[in-house]
């Protein structure tokens, strides 16, 4: 069984880099530019574009702003290559908290229905210090 952490690698990072990659391209950033930003090839980059990949999720309207905010904050400068990973994080813990990791996570995997694992309390589960020192 997949966990949920595979499936943001597989459909909602995708999806994060194709919105911000596409926003970049409007605000004239050119594609060798952002590969190289993002850390990726010229040619995800271009897949991205053309929605070859990552357009597995639809944001909401606050998701779609912050990326938005995110390549406008790139390109004036106010914002380093470093910053994209706290931020990238925070759309990853947006959309867990939406339920749209849960949703696609139902879609992509065969789970059951009644299953809460990605909208579940991290505090819920011990953590492995503490499983280990039992």
């Amino acid at each position: 069984m997949k966990p949920p952490c595979e499936i943001v690698v597989w459909y909602v990072i995708p999806s994060i880099r194709s919105k911000l990659t596409k926003e970049l391209l409007n605000l004239g950033m050119k594609q060798k530019d952002i590969s190289e930003l993002l850390d990726i090839t010229q040619p995800a980059v271009s897949q991205y574009i053309r929605d070859k990949r990552g357009h597995e999720i639809e944001f909401n309207h606050d998701v779609d702003a912050y990326i938005k905010k995110m390549a406008k904050d790139i390109s004036t400068g106010e914002l380093e290559p470093i910053d994209l990973i706290p931020r990238i994080c925070h759309v990853c813990k947006t959309i867990k908290t939406q339920e749209v990791l849960c949703q696609l996570h139902k879609e992509k995997v065969n789970i059951p229905t009644y299953c809460h694992v990605c909208m579940g309390n991290d505090t819920e589960t011990p953590c492995l210090g503490q499983e280990l020192s039992n």
